[in-house]
């Protein structure tokens, strides 16, 4: 994303902003800067507890935890997103927990 300092997937910011009822917010302007900076945060956040990178592009828990986290950081109540969300959360790792151990299931069976 150019003049952000923040690299994000394309659409992506533009998506948090129209989920965040954004649509005042201009190109290259500090606000969109601050949520392209909370965005970034909110990947980083979620990409460790997942333990590997997220696809915040498709339909998903990375995806709509991601929209709540730069909800919670823009009104500034990060404080109380991780136990509102804890239920989602272990969802998110649960699910890439079966998912791992089905592929490697897979992968036993090819060799």
């Amino acid at each position: 994303m150019a003049g952000t300092g923040c690299s994000l997937p394309a659409g992506l910011l533009e998506e948090i902003k129209a989920y965040l009822d954004a649509d005042w917010v201009q190109p290259l302007s500090s606000e969109e800067a601050k949520l392209a900076a909370l965005t970034s945060d909110g990947i980083a956040y979620l990409n460790d507890k997942l333990g590997t990178a997220g696809d915040y592009m498709s339909p998903g828990y990375p995806r709509q935890l991601l929209k709540e986290y730069v909800r919670y950081a823009r009104d500034a109540a990060l404080d109380v997103f991780e136990n509102n969300y804890r239920g989602l959360i272990l969802a998110m790792q649960n699910q890439r927990g079966v998912s791992a151990y089905a592929a490697s299931l897979e992968n036993a069976g090819e060799t």
